[in-house]
């Protein structure tokens, strides 16, 4: 154990060289310099947490002190999270919980009593009372955390009201809060609703949320998910500095070690419920004595496929994927009768090809219209949305299909959602997700059963995990279950949207390998979305990149990294670059 666990420390400093804007200290740092010791804010014994049928966590302790960042890290399913919510009382009855929490001005938290029982008791206040004023999270998923009936505005309200803002006063603090995680043009945001925002927008929305409250301790489950590279380290710099700013302390929760590196000041590694390793942050990547550590921070994602030409008359193959002056526009403003009086453009004259066997990598800010252009070439766009251009896919214009003959297309181009617990049935087993496709086609039990196991092992799932439901599995893990739901229909075209983004860096490495061997193999067509530009490098030929609905760069990935022509694209060279060199 190192010393920031003991309940009395002396306070030392770190420093760092690298390209990124230093840490300051605060004024609280600097009184721990002068009294040499402090009490714990929040201190964590012996944390366990059980099922009927393993340990999910197993021994966890900490201490965290006002200013500090603690950062818990590993792979998906290595109990980070579960550990979070056990301190906020949050674990289903399911999971049985033992260990002392204690958080100071408060005492011991009821973190072991049922959620029936707690109601009951004298004690139920204290959890509520805390969360969101003393402790508040920023859940991993977003979209399943969000009330999808209520506004952005109106759900960031609700927890001032918590606090006593009078409502005159809420828009103006809503509108700033917002301008904190970085919205643009928040004003506009206040009456929509979560899923009229991209994945990063809400992700953001619920910083906001859990800032709302000035909490003395800041929960972030992979805060920075959804986000592309440059905004990444945006984020954890406002963090860092709303840390600050308000004298909080952060447990950061995430996949990538080397992000947390330089906005934390510990870390704790995990594996499968057990602490691995931990220590300083400079000081355990200085001299990681765990193989797992080792692993985790070093990440080497191979090659793209090199495309071969087509046997026959040694050219390249024919396009699987081609669209010419595609625009999508939404309906912004309507009249009293129902009629748009305005449209908000989304998408602008895109115009692109994809090869047979090839893979096209997307990238852009969040909010830049890559999910929609997705959702565009499946034709899973909402009836408001307005569509103009054509989009062929194996010679055949998608939008021209009846529903008949487009349900029966459909097994051709298949798409990985970014959000999988959204998209998957909450009601249904993995076994009935997977096979869901197959048994719409007609396909017999048994080869439907037997499909579904061996797509689980193609995505490294055991054969258990069948009967399990969604709630069960980890974010990552779900992950891996959508995949899998679309490789057991063998499509032409796979849309992946962030498929790697919730995998710790073990994981990402194998999935990218896995996609490149099914590729090969089956000769399948890619696009890829993501804002890891590394990731994109390793599996695409091809790159294009978006910015607010209109493509700036579309050219070979190897040209992209080599000699960038657009400024945005340089700045997201640059950030991934100078991100890499520092891992």
């Amino acid at each position: 154990m190192f010393n920031s666990f003991n309940s009395q420390r002396k306070i030392k400093t770190k420093s760092s060289s690298n390209s990124f804007p230093a840490i300051n200290e605060d004024g609280l740092t600097l009184l721990k310099k002068q009294q040499g010791v402090v009490s714990p804010l929040l201190t964590v014994s012996n944390l366990n947490v059980a099922s009927n049928q393993q340990v999910v966590v197993n021994d966890l302790s900490y201490q965290l002190y006002k200013g500090e960042t603690l950062a818990i890290v590993g792979e998906s399913g290595s109990g980070k999270s579960i550990s979070s919510l056990a301190i906020l009382g949050l674990l289903p009855n399911s999971l049985k919980v033992e260990g002392n929490v204690e958080l100071l001005g408060v005492g011991q938290l009821p973190i072991n009593q049922p959620i029936s029982s707690a109601y009951s008791s004298k004690q139920p206040l204290i959890l509520e009372q805390i969360r969101g004023s003393k402790i508040a999270m920023v859940f991993q998923e977003p979209m399943t955390a969000l009330n999808p009936l209520h506004t952005v505005g109106k759900q960031i309200a609700e927890s001032l009201r918590l606090i006593g803002i009078p409502k005159n006063q809420q828009k103006t603090k809503i509108i700033q809060l917002l301008n904190d995680v970085n919205i643009k043009d928040p004003e506009t945001k206040l009456n929509r609703y979560p899923h009229e925002l991209s994945g990063g927008q809400r992700q953001r929305v619920m910083i906001a949320m859990a800032l709302a409250q000035n909490p003395d301790v800041l929960i972030a489950d992979e805060p920075t998910t959804a986000l592309d590279v440059s905004l990444q380290h945006e984020i954890l710099q406002l963090l860092n500095r709303l840390k600050q700013q308000h004298d909080m302390a952060m447990v950061l929760i995430s996949h990538d070690l080397n992000l947390v590196r330089r906005y934390s000041d510990n870390i704790i590694v995990m594996r499968q419920g057990e602490v691995v390793e931990r220590g300083n942050s400079e000081a355990l990547f200085n001299n990681p004595q765990n193989s797992y550590t080792k692993l985790l921070i070093e990440q080497d994602f191979g090659s793209a496929l090199k495309l071969m030409p087509d046997k026959d008359n040694e050219q390249v193959a024919a396009s699987i994927i081609d669209v010419n002056q595609l625009s999508i526009s939404y309906a912004q403003k309507k009249s009293i009768f129902g009629g748009v009086k305005e449209w908000m453009q989304a998408i602008k004259n895109l115009s692109f090809s994809l090869d047979k066997g090839a893979s096209l990598g997307i990238v852009g800010e969040s909010g830049s219209g890559k999910t929609t252009l997705a959702l565009a070439l499946c034709r899973l766009l909402s009836n408001q949305a307005k569509v103009e251009g054509s989009v062929i896919i194996d010679g055949i214009d998608i939008n021209s299909l009846s529903n008949k003959n487009l349900r029966e297309f459909r097994s051709n181009i298949q798409m990985v959602f970014q959000d999988p617990f959204a998209s998957i049935n909450p009601r249904f087993n993995v076994m009935q997700i997977v096979e869901e496709g197959l048994f719409i086609r007609g396909e017999g039990k048994e080869k439907r059963q037997q499909a579904v196991f061996e797509a689980l092992k193609t995505v490294n799932l055991p054969k258990s995990f069948a009967y399990q439901y969604p709630h069960e599995l980890s974010g990552g893990q779900r992950q891996r279950v959508a995949l899998a739901r679309a490789l057991i229909m063998r499509p032409k075209v796979i849309l992946l949207d962030e498929p790697t983004s919730a995998l710790d860096s073990s994981t990402q490495v194998a999935v990218v390998q896995l996609l490149r061997d099914i590729q090969q193999q089956y000769q399948l067509s890619y696009i890829f979305i993501s804002h890891d530009l590394n990731v994109v490098q390793a599996l695409c030929q091809q790159i294009m990149v978006i910015k607010i609905g209109e493509c700036v760069e579309y050219t070979s990935t190897q040209a992209l990294f080599n000699t960038p022509q657009h400024p945005y694209s340089k700045l997201l060279i640059e950030t991934s670059a100078r991100s890499k060199k520092f891992s």
